[in-house]
């Protein structure tokens, strides 16, 4: 048996020595390196965490003690010493999320995966317990990517103004988000890594001064508690003491015993303190040390040992496309510029980076600048292109709205991830735009179909806010959007040539699976239409017409029904006066579970069989009531 057989709890590391708490970070990185390889998941920053996280369950008893994670793909350590040891369906149906989640364990406090938010969670808990009259701790882990983030400033503003407010924040310095952190905020935490005379001395002076009677310790103490005017010789942390925030660091952050210690000093201190620990990404895992990308931040199904894929090749993906296309874009368009926050790989720029490092800027995780900053850009005569994930684009709606659309700027935003994600679970899942973008006034939505679609509507988005600036009229912004999956084989539609039964309105990568519905019902006698829309914002205007000739219109879309495609498909024809039955397909209400998308989508009806029995029923309702029959043609 393991040590990490034993722990079935926190209270289980209390009682280690130090030879089995080494042996038990190695046994973790060994576990996660083999476990993950199984199922895909966030390696690297696990792989990092081992000691330190191992340190705050000793030091701290969770859940008294409340620890919040920013963000929670680090988590995998901390769900192993809290109980958590069956990997074996890691983000699968069933299995354990890849982020923390209140349904598996008491220790999780937070679920919410998006970035930057775990110092306002953090300050209103340890609000919360001041109020209340409650003992305990509250720690913030927050990694340097996510510090690039402006709500972990603000969230800092307000934690350093309560003075006699005890909350600890733990920065997990790796140097990286998903590649290497960038900006103001990452050099100087540079500095403080790379200026360690004051550690030095201190390390010096403990070792001659604890030697020395009586007055050795109490001198030792005061020294390392010295004003900031003497530290600031050796570091510069005065950024965040200015803030009012006592720091203590860098530590280093594989080294438990002082982890530990700089965790119990801060424990002990009856105001805001921070803790930097500097740890290194894939720690233990040398295929992960030697991938200067982004240090296996996720990895797929692969063997552990030569880290080769073990899932069959697929076609390219969404991403892939996108990214090659908008390279060549770059060359033939030198006004054509691009930024991301913290995603450069994962949205596909990385080639337009390394083609045209002068017009690609990586934000970091700050998506409202970045949307800002493209209206900034488009004013000053260049063309931006904003790639985010679906779901991060939430964050910017406010910018989006008053800073591009408002000041009608021709910004393209470029949707990666869209639809049901599946195995990041509920936070990752990019099934609001369609519904939050819609009222946004000018804006164009692309649901693109397939690969070749990708590129032609990315191509329209560019070229037509450029012809709009060159006419002096007014400009709009874009956003096509695209899933996380491979991309679909290119493939055409078209309207029937007599009068079909009812219309499928197919919202982007939904085309197949509506084909697929049509040819269920023509087994049964239904003529129908399938449409593949391509701009889903605004409605076409030659949709009303259409839908007049049918008996039933079906609007099918990888989105929140509540205000999605299909609500303004229903709005466009009732402004049409146009008296024909909207059947919508969608994401009803609710946060998603963690899954395979295929899994997810069936678990919602979103299914050729499932889509094809719900509108024949509605026909045979139709037909009870006295209307005519279905015809016995079909076109696809």
């Amino acid at each position: 048996m393991t040590i990490l057989d034993t722990i079935r709890g926190p209270r289980d590391l209390k009682a280690l020595t130090e030879a089995e708490l080494g042996e038990l970070a190695a046994e973790i990185r060994e576990f996660l390196v083999h476990a993950v390889a199984r199922t895909g998941g966030h390696l690297g920053p696990n792989l990092g965490v081992v000691e330190l996280s191992i340190a705050l369950h000793r030091v701290f008893d969770s859940p008294v003690d409340r620890l919040v994670w920013d963000t929670g793909h680090q988590t995998y350590v901390h769900k192993l010493l809290t109980g958590r040891q069956d990997f074996s369906k890691l983000r699968g149906k069933g299995g354990l999320s890849g982020y923390p989640s209140r349904e598996e364990s008491e220790h999780d406090i937070v679920e919410n995966s998006h970035a930057s938010t775990a110092l306002g969670w953090a300050d209103g808990l340890a609000k919360a317990r001041q109020v209340r009259g409650e003992r305990g701790h509250v720690v913030a882990v927050i990694g340097d990517g996510a510090l690039t983030g402006g709500m972990a400033w603000e969230a800092l503003n307000n934690i350093a103004a309560a003075k006699d407010r005890p909350l600890i924040i733990v920065v997990n310095d790796n140097e990286r988000s998903y590649a290497p952190t960038i900006g103001g905020l990452a050099d100087h935490l540079a500095t403080l890594r790379t200026t360690d005379g004051y550690e030095r001395f201190l390390a010096w002076g403990k070792d001659v001064l604890q030697r020395t009677p009586v007055v050795g310790q109490p001198l030792y103490e005061s020294l390392h508690g010295a004003k900031k005017g003497f530290k600031d010789a050796f570091a510069p942390q005065g950024m965040f003491e200015d803030l009012g925030l006592k720091y203590v660091g860098p530590i280093d952050g594989h080294d438990m015993g002082a982890v530990e210690s700089a965790l119990r000093r801060a424990k002990r201190f009856h105001g805001p303190v921070l803790v930097h620990c500097l740890t290194e990404k894939g720690r233990g895992y040398e295929p992960a040390l030697a991938d200067d990308a982004d240090r296996f931040h996720t990895v797929g199904v692969m063997d552990p040992l030569t880290c080769e894929p073990l899932t069959p090749a697929i076609a390219p993906t969404w991403t892939s496309v996108f990214g090659d296309e908008i390279v060549r874009i770059g060359a033939e368009r030198e006004d054509v510029v691009a930024l991301t926050a913290a995603m450069l790989e994962p949205v596909g720029l990385k080639k337009f980076a390394e083609a045209y490092p002068d017009r690609m800027w990586d934000v970091g995780i700050a998506e409202q600048h970045a949307a800002v900053s493209a209206a900034g850009l488009a004013t000053g005569g260049l063309h931006p292109v904003v790639a985010v994930y679906a779901t991060f684009l939430n964050r910017a709606f406010d910018q989006l709205l008053m800073d591009v659309a408002l000041h009608r700027s021709g910004v393209t935003f470029v949707l990666d991830r869209a639809g049901v994600t599946g195995v990041d679970g509920a936070s990752h899942n990019g099934m609001w735009d369609l519904s939050i973008l819609q009222v946004v006034p000018g804006l164009r939505i692309a649901a693109p179909r397939d690969a070749d679609q990708l590129r032609a509507q990315l191509r329209e988005a560019v070229a037509v806010t450029t012809r709009r600036r060159c006419s002096g009229s007014p400009r709009s912004p874009w956003a096509p959007r695209s899933p996380r999956s491979a991309g679909s084989a290119a493939w055409t539609c078209c309207c029937g040539t007599r009068t079909p039964t009812y219309c499928s309105f197919a919202v982007g990568v939904m085309a197949p699976v509506c084909l697929q519905a049509a040819e269920l019902l023509r087994a049964r006698g239904l003529r129908c239409t399938v449409v593949d829309p391509r701009w889903v914002k605004p409605v076409d205007a030659e949709l009303p017409g259409l839908a007049a000739r049918h008996r039933v219109v079906a609007v099918v879309e990888d989105n929140s029904r509540a205000a999605g495609v299909g609500a303004a498909v229903e709005l466009a024809l009732g402004d049409a006066e146009v008296d024909v039955p909207v059947r919508r397909f969608g994401i009803p209400e609710q946060f998603l579970a963690h899954a395979k998308r295929g899994e997810v989508l069936a678990d919602l009806g979103l299914t050729p069989v499932e889509i094809a029995g719900r509108i024949s029923a509605t026909l045979a309702v139709k037909e009870s009531a006295g209307e005519p029959g279905p015809g016995k043609e079909h076109s696809a």
